[in-house]
C-alpha cells in the first residue's frame, strides 16, 4: 500500500499534479490588484501614477523570479513552493494589516517592498510546479501547460467570486485570503509533488493523453461554474455560501484520478501478492519490467555512442529544439523573437488587468468586480484551449506552435480598438478578448520555449522570458497608462485624481493596439523559422506510432 501512495506509483504522479493544480489555482493573486487597487489608493492619496507603480512593484518581483530558475537545478520542488509560500504569506499579510487599518499606511517604498515580495512568491510556486510538471509528461507539454496556466487564470476569479459570496468585496477580506489560502494549499503539495521519470512507452503516452482530457473536462466544468455565478447577478447570503461550498467539491475533483489509478493498482496488487511480498523484500523500489530495462540499456548504449562521436568531433553550437544552456539560447535570434512578442502580448494585457478598476469607473461602473472575472475566466478558456489544440495540430500536422501566439495577437489589437472606440458594453467584450488573448500567449508560449531550447536549463530559460512581466508592466502599465490617465485626469482634494469619460484611456488603447500588431508580425517570422523543427516533430511521433502499431500486430 505505501508503493501505491509513493510518488514514483502511478497514483502518486498524478496525485503530484493535482497538488499542482490546486497550487496554480491559488497562485494567480497577481493579477488581483484591480480588487483592492482603489482601497490603496483612498488610504494613501495616490495619484493614478503613483497607484500604477504600485502595481509595477508587484509585478517587478517577478523579474527577481532568475533566482527561483536558478535554484531550480539546485533544490527540490519542495524547497521552491517553501520559499515562495512564506514569502507571500509576509508581502500579502503586511499590505492586509494596511488596508484593514489595523496598521498605519506605510511608507510609499516600504508598501513597494512588500508588494514586490508578494508579486516574487508566486514565480517561486510557479517555476516548482511548471517545470517539475513539463519534465514529468514531456510527452504531452501543451496539455500541461494550458491546465496549469489554465488554473492561474482561474483563480483570480476563484477569489473574486468568493469574496464576492461570503466578504461583499471587502478588500481587506480579500487580503486576508490572499495571505493565508496559498500559504496552506503550498504546504499541503511539499509532501506530493517530485520529479519523476517520463512516459517511455505509447500506451504510457496514450493513457496520459486520457487522463489530460479528463482534468480538461473538470476544469472547463469549472470555469462555467464560475461564469454562471458571475452573470447571473445579486446572489442571498444562503445560496452564496451554497456556491462556496459546491466550488470547494469541483476543485478537489481532480483527485479521483489518482483515486481511481490507486485503487486500480490495489486490485492488480492483490493478484499478485506473493510477486509483491518478495520485491518488498528485495528492493523499496519497483522493478524495472523487460521492456523497460531494454530501452534502459538502449538508451545506454545511444549515450555511450554519442560519448563517443563527442571525443572525436569537435562539438557544434546547438541548433533549435536541441538542449541549450541560457548563454546559448541568449545568442539566438529565435529567443529575442519570442521575448519581444511576449512583451507586446503580456505588457498589454498586464496594463487592462491593472487598470481594470479604474477603466471600470472611468466608464461609469460603480462594481467592476465583474470585468475582473471575466478577463480571468476568459483567461482561462484561452490559456486550457490553446495549450491542447496547439498540441493536437503538432501531433496532426506539425503546424508551428508559434501561429497560435500571432492569432491571439491581432485578436488582442481588435479588442484595444473596441475598447478604445468605447461603443455600450465594449468594456465587457474587450475584458473577454484581452483574457482569451492574454490566456493564449501564457499558455503557449511556455511549451514553445522548451521544445525551442530544450529542458536542461528550461527553469532559468522560463523565468528569463516572464521578466516581460514587470517589463512590460513598467511600460504599458506604470508609464503608458500612468501618464496619459494622469494628463486627462482633474485633481481631488484628498491630493489624489479622477477621470471620468470614454478619453480617460483612450490613446492607451491605441498605443498597445499597435504594439500587437508588432509583436503578430515577430510571431510569425518565428512560425516561419521554427517550420522545420515542427515538422520534425510531426515525423517522430509519427514513426514512433508506426513502430508501435507494428509491434502490437
Amino acid at each position: 500500500m505505501g508503493y501505491l501512495l509513493s510518488p514514483t506509483s502511478p497514483a502518486g504522479k498524478w496525485m503530484g499534479f493535482v497538488t499542482a493544480v490546486w497550487v496554480q489555482a491559488i497562485s494567480g493573486n497577481n493579477y488581483t490588484f484591480s480588487n483592492y487597487s482603489d482601497a490603496l489608493k483612498s488610504l494613501m492619496a495616490l495619484t493614478q501614477l503613483q497607484l500604477n507603480n504600485l502595481s509595477v512593484a508587484k509585478d517587478v518581483g517577478k523579474a527577481f523570479g532568475i533566482l527561483a530558475g536558478l535554484a531550480s537545478d539546485r533544490i527540490s520542488p519542495s524547497a521552491l513552493l517553501l520559499i515562495g509560500s512564506i514569502e507571500g504569506f509576509i508581502g500579502y499579510g503586511v499590505q492586509w494589516l494596511v488596508v484593514s487599518q489595523r496598521i498605519q499606511p506605510l511608507p510609499y517604498w516600504q508598501m513597494c517592498i512588500f508588494l514586490c515580495m508578494g508579486g516574487n512568491s508566486t514565480t517561486w510556486m510557479n517555476t516548482a510546479i511548471l517545470v517539475t510538471c513539463i519534465r514529468n509528461f514531456r510527452k504531452n507539454r501543451g496539455p500541461v501547460s494550458g491546465i496549469l496556466k489554465g488554473y492561474v487564470g482561474l483563480s483570480t476569479a476563484i477569489f473574486t467570486d468568493i469574496c464576492t459570496a461570503l466578504f461583499n468585496n471587502d478588500p481587506a477580506r480579500f487580503l486576508l485570503m490572499l495571505t493565508v489560502v496559498p500559504f496552506v494549499v503550498c504546504l499541503f503539495a511539499i509532501v506530493f509533488l517530485r520529479e519523476i521519470p517520463p512516459s517511455s512507452t505509447a500506451a504510457e503516452e496514450k493513457s496520459e493523453t486520457r487522463y489530460f482530457a479528463i482534468f480538461n473536462v473538470l476544469a472547463v466544468f469549472i470555469a462555467v461554474y464560475l461564469l454562471i455565478f458571475d452573470i447571473t447577478g445579486e446572489h442571498g447570503l444562503s445560496l452564496s455560501r451554497a456556491f462556496c461550498i459546491l466550488l470547494l467539491v469541483l476543485l478537489a475533483s481532480p483527485l479521483s484520478v489518482p483515486v481511481y489509478l490507486a485503487i486500480q493498482n490495489l486490485i492488480r496488487s492483490n493478484h499478485k501478492t506473493l510477486d509483491v511480498e518478495a520485491t518488498a523484500n528485495t528492493t523499496t523500489e519497483p522493478l524495472l519490467t523487460q521492456q523497460e530495462e531494454q530501452t534502459t540499456e538502449t538508451v545506454a548504449a545511444v549515450v555511450d555512442e554519442s560519448k563517443a562521436a563527442l571525443t572525436v568531433v569537435e562539438k557544434m553550437p546547438p541548433v533549435i529544439g536541441e538542449e541549450h544552456t541560457v548563454f546559448e539560447a541568449l545568442q539566438t535570434v529565435d529567443f529575442w523573437i519570442l521575448f519581444v512578442s511576449f512583451l507586446c502580448g503580456v505588457g498589454t494585457g498586464l496594463a487592462v488587468q491593472n487598470n481594470m478598476g479604474q477603466m471600470g469607473l472611468a466608464l461609469g461602473y460603480a462594481d467592476v468586480s465583474i470585468f475582473v472575472s471575466l478577463t480571468s475566466i476568459w483567461g482561462f478558456f484561452g490559456r486550457i484551449g490553446s495549450g491542447s489544440i496547439s498540441e493536437y495540430f503538432i501531433k496532426k500536422a506539425g503546424t508551428p506552435r508559434p501561429l497560435w501566439n500571432a492569432a491571439s495577437q491581432i485578436l488582442m489589437a481588435v479588442g484595444y480598438v473596441l475598447m478604445a472606440i468605447a461603443m455600450p458594453g465594449s468594456l465587457y467584450i474587450g475584458s473577454i478578448v484581452v483574457g482569451i488573448c492574454y490566456g493564449v500567449r501564457l499558455a503557449v508560449t511556455v511549451p514553445t520555449a522548451s521544445e525551442l531550447f530544450g529542458l536542461k536549463c528550461y527553469g532559468l530559460i522560463y523565468n528569463l522570458l516572464i521578466l516581460n512581466l514587470p517589463l512590460g508592466s513598467f511600460l504599458f502599465s506604470g508609464l503608458l497608462a500612468g501618464f496619459l490617465y494622469d494628463a486627462e485626469a482633474t485633481a481631488t482634494t484628498g491630493g489624489g485624481n479622477t477621470c471620468i469619460g470614454a478619453h480617460c484611456y483612450r490613446l492607451v488603447f491605441i498605443v498597445m493596439a499597435f504594439a500587437c500588431v508588432v509583436g503578430f508580425t515577430l510571431d510569425v517570422w518565428l512560425a516561419i523559422r521554427t517550420k522545420g523543427l515542427y515538422s520534425r516533430i510531426y515525423m517522430s511521433r509519427k514513426s514512433k506510432k508506426s513502430m508501435a502499431a507494428a509491434g502490437g500486430r
